[in-house]
């Protein structure tokens, strides 16, 4: 196997592995009522927290949850698609497009999932709040891509793969 062979298998298993971690936070195992059990305890003992203030933590840590998730993933998907589809480039529209497609659709399949599970709810709002991690991520690739700070980063990244 080529050492180009070998980066791009090391980008996209690492995007199969955070596949597999949001499928299987999209399980029963990791329902709100499931996490609240274990959760509620550590935020009462540590913060004093009730169970009607709780409820409101519990859904702001699962909203940024999604968020984030969301977010690693496009960036691990960009990060797959830059080094399977690379042509010497630093950003393409093209590895953004993918990225950012590739997650909504895993967000919408995500949801779908959720429906069919009697402790989870599919929502569309939150594969909007996904796609808006996913889109996020894109726009700060883009931009430190585009900055000195990116092209400094791909110099030395050139020069450490011809030595």
């Amino acid at each position: 196997m080529s050492p180009k062979s070998k980066q791009i298998l090391k980008y996209w298993i690492a995007t199969g592995l955070w596949l597999g971690l949001i499928a299987v936070e999209s399980t029963d195992w990791l329902s709100a009522a499931n996490t609240s059990r274990i959760l509620y305890p550590i935020f009462h003992f540590l913060f004093g927290v009730d169970r009607v203030h709780f409820a409101v933590w519990d859904y702001c840590l699962r909203k940024v949850g999604h968020f984030t998730g969301y977010f690693a993933l496009s960036m691990l998907f960009f990060g797959s698609w830059r080094a399977t589809l690379s042509q010497g480039r630093r950003w393409s529209v093209l590895w953004a497009a993918l990225a950012f497609f590739m997650t909504g659709f895993v967000a919408s399949l995500d949801e779908f999932h959720q429906t069919f599970i009697a402790s989870r709810t599919g929502s569309i709002h939150d594969v909007f709040l996904d796609s808006c991690g996913a889109m996020l991520a894109q726009v700060l690739i883009a931009l430190f891509c585009m900055s000195r700070l990116g092209r400094a980063v791909d110099r030395s990244s050139r020069a450490r793969r011809s030595a």
